[in-house]
């Protein structure tokens, strides 16, 4: 019995030591992002969502999701949204890996890995849309920025953008399922060898 507990204790402890060093990974990569010249300046590709999906598959999708809520959390002190950026990457970024990791959870095969981070990934471009027009641009727009400065970077690429949400379906959405691919395949090619580490095993 003491031994069982002591055990337990051991993982759990692991557990969390793992989830802060993702999470500071996962912060670091979110402060290495750059522009994509077929999206308005203020939308930045990142692979800060990487670490959240190795942590879902490793320890199930309650730890992804902690992991992008520190992520996010480190990231306030730098904020230049007003922290409304971090509301929306969180949970967004919450909703691809924890769909993910519960779908691992359920069957630990990869193929079913696969289906879960591609379900995860579209789900998250879903929450994309309605996240942005709900939330993010609303406050936006408040505080930040006019309403027609923002048309006018898509229009700036795209002219026919004549709305908000149509600019969201047509940009927003497609970049966010795209950048969600780039971690899902960065995932299949290294959590193999990584695995073991994580869990703590002989590799």
């Amino acid at each position: 019995m003491g031994t069982t507990v002591k055990r337990n204790n051991v993982k759990t402890v692991r557990k969390l030591t793992v989830t802060a060093i993702m999470s500071a990974l996962s912060f670091a990569l979110m402060m290495i992002d750059f522009s994509v010249p077929i999206m308005p300046a203020f939308i930045k590709f990142d692979f800060s969502e990487l670490p959240a999906l190795i942590t879902a598959f490793a320890y199930g999708p309650g730890y992804g999701v902690l992991v992008c809520l520190l992520k996010n959390a480190l990231h306030l002190p730098v904020s230049s949204t007003q922290f409304v950026g971090e509301l929306s990457n969180f949970l967004m970024g919450a909703v691809f890996v924890f769909v993910a990791g519960l779908f691992y959870r359920i069957k630990r095969t990869r193929n079913f890995a696969l289906i879960g981070s591609l379900v995860g990934n579209l789900a998250m471009a879903v929450a994309c849309f309605f996240v942005n027009y709900l939330i993010t641009y609303p406050i936006y727009m408040e505080i930040l920025i006019p309403e027609e400065a923002i048309l006018g970077m898509y229009q700036a690429i795209l002219p026919s953008m004549d709305s908000i949400w149509k600019s969201i379906l047509v940009f927003n959405v497609p970049f966010t399922f795209v950048k969600g691919l780039a971690s899902v395949g960065i995932t299949f090619l290294i959590y193999r060898k990584i695995s073991p580490l994580l869990k703590g095993k002989n590799v």
